[in-house]
Protein backbone atom coordinates (compact mmCIF):
# COMPACT_ATOMS: atom_id res chain seq x y z
CA UNK A 1 0.00 0.00 0.00
CA UNK A 2 2.45 2.36 1.13
CA UNK A 3 5.01 1.69 -2.11
CA UNK A 4 2.07 1.96 -4.21
CA UNK A 5 1.01 5.59 -3.16
CA UNK A 6 4.92 6.54 -3.08
CA UNK A 7 4.59 5.87 -6.66
CA UNK A 8 1.61 7.14 -7.49
CA UNK A 9 2.57 10.87 -5.70
CA UNK A 10 6.19 10.91 -5.87
CA UNK A 11 7.36 8.33 -9.02
CA UNK A 12 7.69 11.26 -11.52
CA UNK A 13 7.81 14.00 -9.50
CA UNK A 14 10.24 16.22 -11.49
CA UNK A 15 7.03 15.66 -15.18
CA UNK A 16 4.19 16.07 -12.64
CA UNK A 17 5.44 19.82 -11.53
CA UNK A 18 6.12 20.62 -14.68
CA UNK A 19 3.28 19.14 -16.44
CA UNK A 20 0.84 20.33 -13.70
CA UNK A 21 1.78 23.97 -14.54
CA UNK A 22 1.25 23.34 -17.76
CA UNK A 23 -2.44 21.88 -17.26
CA UNK A 24 -3.01 25.06 -14.45
CA UNK A 25 -2.17 27.91 -17.38
CA UNK A 26 -4.45 26.01 -19.77
CA UNK A 27 -7.28 25.91 -17.28
CA UNK A 28 -7.81 29.46 -16.47
CA UNK A 29 -9.12 30.58 -19.83
CA UNK A 30 -11.48 27.03 -19.72
CA UNK A 31 -12.90 27.52 -16.84
CA UNK A 32 -13.70 30.87 -17.18
CA UNK A 33 -15.14 30.19 -20.41
CA UNK A 34 -17.60 27.52 -18.50
CA UNK A 35 -18.73 30.35 -16.30
CA UNK A 36 -19.64 32.07 -19.04
CA UNK A 37 -21.81 29.31 -20.38
CA UNK A 38 -23.56 28.30 -17.51
CA UNK A 39 -24.28 32.08 -16.55
CA UNK A 40 -22.35 32.85 -13.57
CA UNK A 41 -19.57 34.85 -12.10
CA UNK A 42 -16.04 33.27 -13.66
CA UNK A 43 -14.67 32.68 -10.40
CA UNK A 44 -17.97 29.82 -9.98
CA UNK A 45 -15.83 27.81 -12.85
CA UNK A 46 -12.42 28.86 -11.35
CA UNK A 47 -12.77 28.13 -7.69
CA UNK A 48 -14.59 24.57 -9.10
CA UNK A 49 -11.55 23.71 -11.28
CA UNK A 50 -9.26 24.20 -8.25
CA UNK A 51 -11.57 21.76 -5.65
CA UNK A 52 -12.46 19.32 -8.33
CA UNK A 53 -8.23 18.65 -9.36
CA UNK A 54 -7.04 18.65 -5.66
CA UNK A 55 -10.09 16.05 -4.93
CA UNK A 56 -9.30 13.72 -7.39
CA UNK A 57 -5.71 13.99 -7.44
CA UNK A 58 -6.36 12.20 -4.03
CA UNK A 59 -9.30 10.30 -4.12
CA UNK A 60 -9.49 9.61 -7.60
CA UNK A 61 -9.06 5.95 -9.79
CA UNK A 62 -6.96 7.77 -12.01
CA UNK A 63 -3.20 9.14 -11.75
CA UNK A 64 -2.65 12.07 -14.14
CA UNK A 65 -6.12 12.44 -15.13
CA UNK A 66 -7.33 16.33 -14.99
CA UNK A 67 -10.71 16.68 -13.32
CA UNK A 68 -11.98 20.20 -13.10
CA UNK A 69 -15.27 22.40 -14.74
CA UNK A 70 -16.29 21.53 -18.03
CA UNK A 71 -18.48 22.38 -20.36
CA UNK A 72 -20.59 18.77 -20.93
CA UNK A 73 -21.77 19.83 -17.03
CA UNK A 74 -21.89 23.34 -17.27
CA UNK A 75 -24.52 23.49 -20.39
CA UNK A 76 -26.97 21.46 -17.78
CA UNK A 77 -26.65 23.90 -15.19
CA UNK A 78 -28.04 26.53 -17.54
CA UNK A 79 -31.76 26.72 -17.02
CA UNK A 80 -31.31 26.25 -13.31
CA UNK A 81 -29.18 29.35 -12.89
CA UNK A 82 -31.54 31.33 -15.10
CA UNK A 83 -34.63 30.28 -13.47
CA UNK A 84 -33.42 29.55 -9.80
CA UNK A 85 -30.28 31.30 -9.10
CA UNK A 86 -26.52 30.35 -8.01
CA UNK A 87 -27.55 29.05 -4.84
CA UNK A 88 -29.56 26.33 -6.20
CA UNK A 89 -26.81 25.28 -8.84
CA UNK A 90 -24.63 24.70 -5.43
CA UNK A 91 -27.73 22.53 -4.03
CA UNK A 92 -27.60 20.95 -7.12
CA UNK A 93 -23.91 20.39 -7.37
CA UNK A 94 -23.76 18.74 -3.67
CA UNK A 95 -26.01 16.83 -4.93
CA UNK A 96 -24.81 15.51 -8.03
CA UNK A 97 -21.76 14.41 -6.00
CA UNK A 98 -24.00 12.19 -3.64
CA UNK A 99 -25.43 10.22 -6.73
CA UNK A 100 -21.85 9.64 -7.86
CA UNK A 101 -20.69 8.24 -4.61
CA UNK A 102 -23.98 6.09 -4.55
CA UNK A 103 -22.78 4.92 -8.06
CA UNK A 104 -19.60 3.76 -7.15
CA UNK A 105 -21.13 1.81 -4.11
CA UNK A 106 -23.24 0.05 -6.49
CA UNK A 107 -19.94 -0.59 -8.27
CA UNK A 108 -21.20 0.67 -11.89
CA UNK A 109 -17.84 2.16 -12.79
CA UNK A 110 -17.94 -1.96 -13.92
CA UNK A 111 -20.06 -0.72 -16.59
CA UNK A 112 -17.49 0.55 -18.50
CA UNK A 113 -16.38 -2.98 -20.10
CA UNK A 114 -19.71 -2.90 -22.46
CA UNK A 115 -18.39 0.47 -24.31
CA UNK A 116 -16.89 -1.01 -27.25
CA UNK A 117 -13.52 -0.02 -28.80
CA UNK A 118 -15.58 1.89 -31.34
CA UNK A 119 -17.90 3.73 -29.42
CA UNK A 120 -14.32 4.68 -27.49
CA UNK A 121 -12.82 5.55 -30.80
CA UNK A 122 -15.68 7.83 -31.60
CA UNK A 123 -15.94 9.40 -28.22
CA UNK A 124 -12.19 10.49 -29.03
CA UNK A 125 -12.63 12.11 -32.29
CA UNK A 126 -15.90 13.72 -31.57
CA UNK A 127 -13.97 15.61 -28.26
CA UNK A 128 -11.45 16.38 -30.43
CA UNK A 129 -13.41 18.05 -32.92
CA UNK A 130 -15.10 20.02 -30.42
CA UNK A 131 -11.93 21.22 -29.10
CA UNK A 132 -11.23 22.35 -32.09
CA UNK A 133 -13.99 23.85 -32.56
CA UNK A 134 -14.25 25.80 -29.41
CA UNK A 135 -11.00 27.41 -30.73
CA UNK A 136 -12.79 29.09 -33.60
CA UNK A 137 -13.84 31.96 -32.02
CA UNK A 138 -10.49 33.02 -31.02
CA UNK A 139 -9.18 32.28 -34.83
CA UNK A 140 -12.34 34.89 -35.89
CA UNK A 141 -10.90 36.81 -38.34
CA UNK A 142 -13.65 39.47 -37.76
CA UNK A 143 -12.95 39.83 -34.10
CA UNK A 144 -8.93 39.08 -33.61
CA UNK A 145 -6.01 41.13 -35.29
CA UNK A 146 -4.00 38.95 -37.87
CA UNK A 147 -1.35 39.01 -35.36
CA UNK A 148 -3.14 36.49 -33.72
CA UNK A 149 -2.21 33.84 -36.47
CA UNK A 150 1.29 34.50 -36.53
CA UNK A 151 1.52 33.92 -32.82
CA UNK A 152 -0.98 30.96 -32.92
CA UNK A 153 1.66 29.17 -36.14
CA UNK A 154 4.84 30.39 -33.87
CA UNK A 155 3.32 28.63 -30.91
CA UNK A 156 2.44 25.62 -32.73
CA UNK A 157 5.73 25.60 -34.48
CA UNK A 158 7.42 26.15 -30.94
CA UNK A 159 5.15 22.60 -29.78
CA UNK A 160 6.05 20.69 -32.41
CA UNK A 161 9.58 21.59 -32.67
CA UNK A 162 11.10 22.34 -29.42
CA UNK A 163 10.81 18.69 -28.21
CA UNK A 164 13.96 17.88 -30.56
CA UNK A 165 15.94 20.55 -28.72
CA UNK A 166 15.09 18.96 -25.44
CA UNK A 167 12.22 17.04 -23.40
CA UNK A 168 13.43 18.14 -20.45
CA UNK A 169 10.95 21.17 -20.20
CA UNK A 170 7.07 20.24 -21.94
CA UNK A 171 7.31 22.61 -25.28
CA UNK A 172 3.70 23.94 -24.31
CA UNK A 173 5.37 25.46 -21.05
CA UNK A 174 7.63 26.95 -23.57
CA UNK A 175 5.05 28.24 -26.13
CA UNK A 176 3.25 30.40 -22.73
CA UNK A 177 6.58 31.67 -21.66
CA UNK A 178 8.14 32.90 -24.88
CA UNK A 179 4.71 34.35 -26.46
CA UNK A 180 3.56 35.83 -23.07
CA UNK A 181 7.71 37.26 -23.29
CA UNK A 182 7.43 38.70 -26.92
CA UNK A 183 3.87 39.99 -26.24
CA UNK A 184 4.88 41.76 -22.93
CA UNK A 185 8.29 42.94 -24.43
CA UNK A 186 6.54 44.57 -27.51
CA UNK A 187 3.39 45.53 -25.91
CA UNK A 188 1.29 44.26 -28.53
CA UNK A 189 -1.97 44.99 -26.85
CA UNK A 190 -3.84 44.45 -29.77
CA UNK A 191 -3.84 40.98 -28.73
CA UNK A 192 -6.14 39.19 -27.05
CA UNK A 193 -5.43 37.94 -23.50
CA UNK A 194 -6.62 36.10 -20.65
CA UNK A 195 -7.53 38.83 -18.59
CA UNK A 196 -10.07 39.65 -21.82
CA UNK A 197 -11.89 36.06 -20.48
CA UNK A 198 -12.94 38.05 -17.15
CA UNK A 199 -11.83 38.74 -14.13
CA UNK A 200 -9.39 36.81 -12.14
CA UNK A 201 -10.82 36.08 -8.53
CA UNK A 202 -8.66 37.94 -5.65
CA UNK A 203 -9.30 36.09 -2.67
CA UNK A 204 -9.05 32.39 -2.15
CA UNK A 205 -12.36 30.35 -1.72
CA UNK A 206 -14.13 30.03 1.78
CA UNK A 207 -16.67 27.38 3.30
CA UNK A 208 -20.35 27.97 2.64
CA UNK A 209 -23.54 26.29 2.84
CA UNK A 210 -25.92 26.89 -0.18
CA UNK A 211 -28.40 29.53 0.77
CA UNK A 212 -32.15 27.27 -0.48
CA UNK A 213 -34.43 25.94 1.37
CA UNK A 214 -34.45 22.63 2.92
CA UNK A 215 -37.39 20.85 1.88
CA UNK A 216 -38.91 18.69 -0.95
CA UNK A 217 -39.05 21.29 -3.19
CA UNK A 218 -35.98 22.33 -3.50
CA UNK A 219 -35.32 18.36 -3.99
CA UNK A 220 -37.81 18.72 -6.67
CA UNK A 221 -35.87 22.04 -8.62
CA UNK A 222 -31.84 20.19 -8.35
CA UNK A 223 -32.91 16.53 -8.43
CA UNK A 224 -33.31 16.52 -12.30
CA UNK A 225 -30.31 18.66 -13.13
CA UNK A 226 -28.04 16.95 -10.12
CA UNK A 227 -28.86 13.46 -11.93
CA UNK A 228 -28.40 14.30 -15.39
CA UNK A 229 -24.62 16.05 -14.12
CA UNK A 230 -24.12 12.95 -12.16
CA UNK A 231 -24.19 10.56 -15.47
CA UNK A 232 -22.32 12.94 -17.31
CA UNK A 233 -19.89 13.44 -15.27
CA UNK A 234 -18.90 10.12 -14.21
CA UNK A 235 -19.29 9.02 -18.21
CA UNK A 236 -16.79 11.55 -19.54
CA UNK A 237 -14.84 10.91 -16.51
CA UNK A 238 -14.88 7.00 -17.17
CA UNK A 239 -14.50 7.26 -20.91
CA UNK A 240 -11.34 9.77 -20.09
CA UNK A 241 -10.29 7.46 -17.99
CA UNK A 242 -10.20 4.92 -20.34
CA UNK A 243 -8.24 6.83 -22.66
CA UNK A 244 -5.38 7.69 -20.32
CA UNK A 245 -4.96 4.27 -19.37
CA UNK A 246 -4.29 3.32 -22.95
CA UNK A 247 -1.87 6.31 -23.44
CA UNK A 248 -0.16 5.42 -20.41
CA UNK A 249 -0.38 1.76 -20.69
CA UNK A 250 -1.84 1.31 -17.16
CA UNK A 251 -5.13 0.80 -15.39
CA UNK A 252 -7.00 2.70 -13.36
CA UNK A 253 -9.89 1.82 -10.55
CA UNK A 254 -13.47 3.15 -12.14
CA UNK A 255 -15.54 2.67 -9.05
CA UNK A 256 -12.86 4.34 -6.99
CA UNK A 257 -13.19 7.44 -9.87
CA UNK A 258 -16.78 7.11 -8.97
CA UNK A 259 -16.20 7.95 -5.42
CA UNK A 260 -13.86 10.64 -6.23
CA UNK A 261 -15.96 12.54 -8.80
CA UNK A 262 -18.61 12.50 -6.02
CA UNK A 263 -16.26 13.62 -3.33
CA UNK A 264 -15.07 16.53 -5.57
CA UNK A 265 -18.30 17.83 -6.53
CA UNK A 266 -19.87 17.62 -2.93
CA UNK A 267 -16.61 19.53 -1.93
CA UNK A 268 -16.63 22.09 -4.85
CA UNK A 269 -20.63 23.09 -4.11
CA UNK A 270 -19.52 23.92 -0.17
CA UNK A 271 -16.83 26.37 -1.37
CA UNK A 272 -18.88 28.23 -4.01
CA UNK A 273 -18.26 26.24 -6.88
CA UNK A 274 -19.74 24.44 -9.95
CA UNK A 275 -20.00 20.82 -10.56
CA UNK A 276 -17.41 18.97 -13.50
CA UNK A 277 -15.77 15.73 -13.90
CA UNK A 278 -12.60 14.52 -15.85
CA UNK A 279 -11.31 16.83 -18.97
CA UNK A 280 -9.93 14.97 -22.37
CA UNK A 281 -7.91 17.95 -23.18
CA UNK A 282 -6.36 18.54 -20.32
CA UNK A 283 -5.62 15.36 -19.53
CA UNK A 284 -3.97 14.65 -23.29
CA UNK A 285 -1.95 18.13 -22.17
CA UNK A 286 -1.12 16.22 -19.18
CA UNK A 287 0.28 13.44 -20.11
CA UNK A 288 2.10 14.77 -23.34
CA UNK A 289 3.65 17.15 -20.96
CA UNK A 290 5.25 14.07 -19.06
CA UNK A 291 2.50 14.28 -16.31
CA UNK A 292 1.50 10.46 -14.80
CA UNK A 293 0.76 10.53 -11.34
CA UNK A 294 -1.46 11.91 -8.54
CA UNK A 295 0.91 14.91 -8.09
CA UNK A 296 0.19 16.20 -11.45
CA UNK A 297 -3.47 16.85 -10.95
CA UNK A 298 -2.79 18.09 -7.72
CA UNK A 299 -0.72 20.45 -8.93
CA UNK A 300 -2.93 21.91 -11.25
CA UNK A 301 -5.03 23.09 -8.94
CA UNK A 302 -2.94 24.43 -6.36
CA UNK A 303 -1.12 26.12 -9.41
CA UNK A 304 -4.40 27.04 -10.12
CA UNK A 305 -5.60 29.18 -7.09
CA UNK A 306 -2.16 30.70 -6.94
CA UNK A 307 -2.09 32.07 -10.38
CA UNK A 308 -5.39 33.52 -10.02
CA UNK A 309 -5.06 34.58 -6.56
CA UNK A 310 -1.65 35.94 -6.36
CA UNK A 311 -0.65 36.05 -9.42
CA UNK A 312 -3.45 36.75 -11.50
CA UNK A 313 -2.06 40.53 -12.54
CA UNK A 314 0.85 38.51 -14.57
CA UNK A 315 -1.90 35.54 -15.87
CA UNK A 316 -4.07 37.87 -17.46
CA UNK A 317 -1.10 39.46 -19.77
CA UNK A 318 -0.81 35.95 -21.04
CA UNK A 319 -1.76 35.73 -25.24
CA UNK A 320 -4.72 33.35 -25.38
CA UNK A 321 -2.65 32.25 -28.88
CA UNK A 322 -0.22 30.80 -26.74
CA UNK A 323 -3.64 28.78 -25.54
CA UNK A 324 -5.43 28.29 -28.76
CA UNK A 325 -2.28 27.12 -30.21
CA UNK A 326 -1.74 24.41 -27.05
CA UNK A 327 -5.22 23.35 -27.25
CA UNK A 328 -4.78 22.61 -31.56
CA UNK A 329 -2.50 20.62 -30.82
CA UNK A 330 -4.42 18.41 -28.21
CA UNK A 331 -7.07 18.19 -31.24
CA UNK A 332 -4.87 16.65 -33.02
CA UNK A 333 -3.06 14.33 -30.99
CA UNK A 334 -6.50 13.35 -29.37
CA UNK A 335 -7.86 12.56 -33.40
CA UNK A 336 -7.52 9.14 -33.90
CA UNK A 337 -6.34 9.24 -37.70
CA UNK A 338 -6.02 5.91 -38.19
CA UNK A 339 -9.79 5.22 -37.88
CA UNK A 340 -9.79 7.18 -41.15
CA UNK A 341 -7.73 4.69 -42.83
CA UNK A 342 -9.43 1.70 -40.99
CA UNK A 343 -12.71 2.43 -42.30
CA UNK A 344 -12.32 0.51 -45.47
CA UNK A 345 -10.62 -2.27 -43.77
CA UNK A 346 -12.82 -2.47 -40.28
CA UNK A 347 -16.25 -4.15 -40.22
CA UNK A 348 -18.65 -1.98 -41.37
CA UNK A 349 -21.02 -1.83 -38.37
CA UNK A 350 -17.93 -1.34 -36.22
CA UNK A 351 -17.37 1.85 -38.93
CA UNK A 352 -21.03 3.05 -38.41
CA UNK A 353 -20.93 2.54 -34.37
CA UNK A 354 -17.79 4.98 -34.87
CA UNK A 355 -19.42 7.67 -37.56
CA UNK A 356 -22.78 7.87 -35.33
CA UNK A 357 -21.10 8.32 -32.03
CA UNK A 358 -19.09 11.24 -33.67
CA UNK A 359 -22.16 12.71 -35.68
CA UNK A 360 -23.94 12.76 -32.33
CA UNK A 361 -21.90 13.76 -29.99
CA UNK A 362 -20.55 16.71 -32.47
CA UNK A 363 -23.96 17.72 -33.97
CA UNK A 364 -25.93 17.67 -30.26
CA UNK A 365 -22.86 18.72 -27.82
CA UNK A 366 -23.77 16.11 -25.65
CA UNK A 367 -21.40 13.34 -25.18
CA UNK A 368 -23.84 11.53 -23.21
CA UNK A 369 -26.25 11.34 -25.90
CA UNK A 370 -23.52 10.10 -28.53
CA UNK A 371 -22.00 7.36 -26.30
CA UNK A 372 -25.19 6.11 -25.78
CA UNK A 373 -26.12 5.90 -29.46
CA UNK A 374 -22.68 4.12 -29.91
CA UNK A 375 -23.75 2.00 -27.54
CA UNK A 376 -27.07 1.12 -28.30
CA UNK A 377 -25.68 0.38 -32.20
CA UNK A 378 -23.31 -1.44 -30.95
CA UNK A 379 -25.47 -3.80 -29.27
CA UNK A 380 -27.88 -3.73 -32.00
CA UNK A 381 -25.19 -5.17 -34.66
CA UNK A 382 -23.70 -8.16 -31.87
CA UNK A 383 -27.04 -9.21 -31.36
CA UNK A 384 -27.77 -9.50 -35.33
CA UNK A 385 -24.14 -10.98 -35.60
CA UNK A 386 -24.76 -13.83 -32.70
CA UNK A 387 -28.22 -14.17 -34.04
CA UNK A 388 -26.74 -15.57 -36.87
CA UNK A 389 -24.41 -18.03 -35.86
CA UNK A 390 -27.53 -20.27 -34.77
CA UNK A 391 -29.14 -23.38 -36.71
CA UNK A 392 -31.23 -25.89 -35.83
CA UNK A 393 -30.88 -29.54 -37.88
CA UNK A 394 -33.39 -32.67 -37.81
CA UNK A 395 -32.85 -36.36 -38.15
CA UNK A 396 -36.53 -38.45 -38.44
CA UNK A 397 -36.35 -41.98 -37.49
CA UNK A 398 -36.67 -44.43 -39.85
CA UNK A 399 -40.04 -45.40 -39.52
CA UNK A 400 -40.66 -41.64 -39.67
CA UNK A 401 -42.87 -42.10 -36.26
CA UNK A 402 -40.12 -40.05 -34.10
CA UNK A 403 -37.74 -36.77 -35.14
CA UNK A 404 -34.77 -35.33 -33.47
CA UNK A 405 -34.45 -31.62 -33.42
CA UNK A 406 -30.96 -30.57 -32.41
CA UNK A 407 -29.97 -26.84 -31.62
CA UNK A 408 -27.09 -25.16 -31.96
CA UNK A 409 -26.14 -21.44 -30.84
CA UNK A 410 -27.23 -19.07 -28.42
CA UNK A 411 -31.18 -18.94 -28.10
CA UNK A 412 -32.15 -15.29 -27.30
CA UNK A 413 -34.65 -12.44 -28.59
CA UNK A 414 -33.07 -12.02 -31.98
CA UNK A 415 -32.81 -15.76 -32.93
CA UNK A 416 -36.38 -16.72 -31.35
CA UNK A 417 -38.18 -16.63 -34.71
CA UNK A 418 -35.54 -18.71 -36.81
CA UNK A 419 -35.88 -21.34 -33.52
CA UNK A 420 -39.56 -21.58 -34.02
CA UNK A 421 -39.79 -21.63 -38.19
CA UNK A 422 -37.29 -24.66 -37.96
CA UNK A 423 -39.88 -26.68 -36.76
CA UNK A 424 -42.99 -28.51 -38.52
CA UNK A 425 -45.60 -29.02 -36.25
CA UNK A 426 -48.28 -30.66 -38.65
CA UNK A 427 -46.01 -33.00 -39.05
CA UNK A 428 -47.52 -36.74 -38.13
CA UNK A 429 -45.21 -37.30 -35.36
CA UNK A 430 -45.46 -39.71 -31.80
CA UNK A 431 -42.63 -38.33 -30.15
CA UNK A 432 -40.32 -35.43 -30.55
CA UNK A 433 -36.90 -34.57 -29.27
CA UNK A 434 -35.52 -31.35 -29.08
CA UNK A 435 -31.58 -31.33 -27.79
CA UNK A 436 -30.24 -28.37 -26.72
CA UNK A 437 -26.88 -29.51 -25.98
CA UNK A 438 -24.97 -27.50 -28.11
CA UNK A 439 -27.35 -24.25 -27.28
CA UNK A 440 -27.77 -21.85 -24.38
CA UNK A 441 -30.96 -20.25 -23.47
CA UNK A 442 -30.83 -16.90 -22.89
CA UNK A 443 -33.79 -14.95 -21.89
CA UNK A 444 -37.59 -15.00 -21.36
CA UNK A 445 -38.26 -14.48 -25.16
CA UNK A 446 -36.17 -18.02 -25.66
CA UNK A 447 -37.78 -19.43 -22.77
CA UNK A 448 -41.16 -18.83 -24.49
CA UNK A 449 -40.27 -19.78 -27.72
CA UNK A 450 -39.07 -22.93 -26.20
CA UNK A 451 -42.95 -23.69 -24.58
CA UNK A 452 -44.46 -22.52 -27.64
CA UNK A 453 -42.38 -25.45 -29.37
CA UNK A 454 -43.07 -28.23 -26.61
CA UNK A 455 -46.95 -27.43 -26.25
CA UNK A 456 -47.76 -26.77 -30.17
CA UNK A 457 -46.33 -30.11 -30.54
CA UNK A 458 -47.83 -31.88 -27.56
CA UNK A 459 -51.63 -29.95 -29.01
CA UNK A 460 -50.58 -32.15 -32.75
CA UNK A 461 -50.26 -35.28 -30.55
CA UNK A 462 -46.67 -35.73 -30.14
CA UNK A 463 -45.20 -36.66 -26.93
CA UNK A 464 -42.09 -34.23 -26.57
CA UNK A 465 -39.11 -34.20 -24.57
CA UNK A 466 -36.23 -31.71 -24.27
CA UNK A 467 -32.98 -32.81 -23.52
CA UNK A 468 -29.30 -30.87 -22.80
CA UNK A 469 -30.03 -28.32 -21.08
CA UNK A 470 -26.78 -27.27 -19.50
CA UNK A 471 -27.01 -25.36 -15.53
CA UNK A 472 -27.88 -22.33 -16.59
CA UNK A 473 -29.99 -22.62 -19.72
CA UNK A 474 -31.98 -25.46 -16.74
CA UNK A 475 -32.01 -22.83 -14.24
CA UNK A 476 -33.76 -19.72 -16.37
CA UNK A 477 -36.05 -22.04 -18.01
CA UNK A 478 -37.13 -24.25 -14.19
CA UNK A 479 -37.95 -20.55 -13.43
CA UNK A 480 -39.41 -18.71 -16.50
CA UNK A 481 -40.85 -21.71 -18.30
CA UNK A 482 -44.32 -23.74 -18.20
CA UNK A 483 -43.93 -26.32 -20.57
CA UNK A 484 -43.09 -29.19 -17.69
CA UNK A 485 -46.03 -27.56 -15.55
CA UNK A 486 -49.36 -29.24 -14.88
CA UNK A 487 -51.86 -28.01 -16.92
CA UNK A 488 -49.48 -26.06 -19.22
CA UNK A 489 -51.34 -24.73 -22.72
CA UNK A 490 -50.33 -22.28 -25.04
CA UNK A 491 -51.49 -18.94 -23.83
CA UNK A 492 -52.61 -16.09 -26.84
CA UNK A 493 -49.09 -14.39 -26.88
CA UNK A 494 -48.55 -18.22 -28.70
Amino acid sequence: MLHRLRAEWLGNVRGDLLSGLVVALALIPEAIAFSIIAGVDPKIGLYASFSIAVVTAIAGGRPGMISAATAATAVLMVTLVRDHGLQYLLAATILAGVLQLGAGALRLGGLMKFVSRSVMTGFVNALAILIFIAQLPELDPDTVPMLTYVFVAAGLAIIYLFPYITRAIPSPLVCILVLSAVTMGLGLDELRTVSDMGELPDTFPVFLLPEVPLNLETLQIILPYSAGVAAVGLLESLMTANIVDDLTDTTSDKNRECYGQGLANIATGFIGGMAGCAMIGQSMINVKSGGRGRLSCFIAGVFLLILCVVLGDIVGLIPMAALVAIMIMVSVGTFSWSSIRNLKDHPRSSSVVMLATVVTVVGTHNLAIGVLVGVLLSGIFFAAKIAQIFRVTSEATPDGRARTYRIEGQLFFASADRFMAAFDFKEPLERVTIDVSGAHIWDISSVGALDAAVLKFRREGAEVEVVGLNAASETIVDKLGVYDKPGAVLDAGH
